[in-house]
């Protein structure tokens, strides 16, 4: 083997199995592009991104770790999310859930901070 070389195995690996996909249409009204990463919670991502943010509760987006989504200003896309795995809680930088386990709750306090 060299260093460094991966040995893969054949057939297909099916990442997510057996987790809930939602989707969703998203639109940026915002002036710049905005770029979500794989693993961020989608609840919390840029107010400026419009969509039904409660059905983006403990989900992120369905593609491969370590890749991102990005959103052009203007655009209109469908995407899917994917439930975390686990109990929670989630959390995300701007600070909607901040550990908060009750889904009610953290979607008043998103309509309080404008992303609702």
């Amino acid at each position: 083997m060299i260093p460094g070389e991966y040995k893969l195995a054949q057939g297909t690996i099916e990442a997510n199995q057996g987790l809930s996909i939602e989707t969703i249409t998203v639109e940026n009204t915002g002036d710049r592009p905005i770029q979500v990463g794989s693993h961020y919670h989608f609840f919390e991502v840029n107010r400026y991104l419009v969509f039904d943010r409660a059905s983006a509760w403990g989900r992120r987006l369905n593609i491969p770790a370590g890749t991102a989504v990005r959103f052009e200003p203007g655009e209109s896309r469908t995407i899917r999310l994917v439930q975390f795995s686990g109990q929670g809680p989630w959390f995300g930088a701007n600070n909607l859930t901040a550990g908060c386990r009750d889904k009610t709750i953290c979607i008043e306090q998103a309509k309080q901070q404008g992303f609702i």
